[in-house]
């Protein structure tokens, strides 16, 4: 049985879609997620803003996994590849689920920044929707993705061609062998 030929565009499709979700998720964590008024005794009312990395602390762990993520990806290979897809899809399940829990759409207390809250929220919500297909092609895609370093293969793995007696003197040499010795 052969192998289906290695192809970069879903690795790059993977990359593509981590990197910005990456960095939606750290731009996420920066902003309002929830705002509310709270007595403050002798100044009265006063508008507590909460940022994303305020209300849950889990926004940038997950866009440095999706950064470690990349990094794995293309460096790993096979079945290794298969679990980091998996473990990107959970992430991408979690960051998605974490912007919408606790997400409304009215009954803000006056002078809330409600824009900034649904762009924050919007931006985590996007970043995990962008991990989990990441996730889901880097699960399936698998064994078609280019490998790293797989221009340098086994000795066994290559065929050999009749080339140039130096050239094949310094693939020996690449290959371990002592190229001055009678075989």
């Amino acid at each position: 049985m052969t192998s289906p030929p290695s192809s970069k565009r879903p690795l790059w499709m993977v990359v593509a879609a981590l990197l910005p979700a990456a960095a939606a998720l750290w731009g996420s964590s920066r902003l309002v997620w929830s705002a509310e008024l709270r007595d403050a005794g002798v100044r009265g009312m006063v508008l507590d803003k909460h940022t994303g990395a305020e209300t849950t602390g889990a926004l940038v762990p997950l866009a440095v996994l999706a950064l470690a993520g990349v990094a794995g990806l293309i460096a790993a290979s096979g079945w290794l590849r298969r679990v980091l897809g998996i473990v990107i899809a959970l992430a991408g399940i979690a960051a998605g689920w974490l912007a919408i829990d606790g997400w409304r759409f009215g009954g803000f207390p006056e002078g809330a920044p409600a824009g900034q809250i649904f762009a924050g929220r919007g931006l985590a919500l996007l970043a995990g929707i962008l991990m989990l297909v990441a996730g889901l092609i880097a699960g399936k895609g698998a064994g078609r993705m280019a490998k790293l370093g797989a221009r340098y293969e086994a000795p066994a793995g290559r065929k050999k061609a009749a080339k140039d007696p130096d050239t094949e003197l310094w693939e020996a040499l690449s290959d371990g062998e002592d190229p001055t010795t009678d075989r």
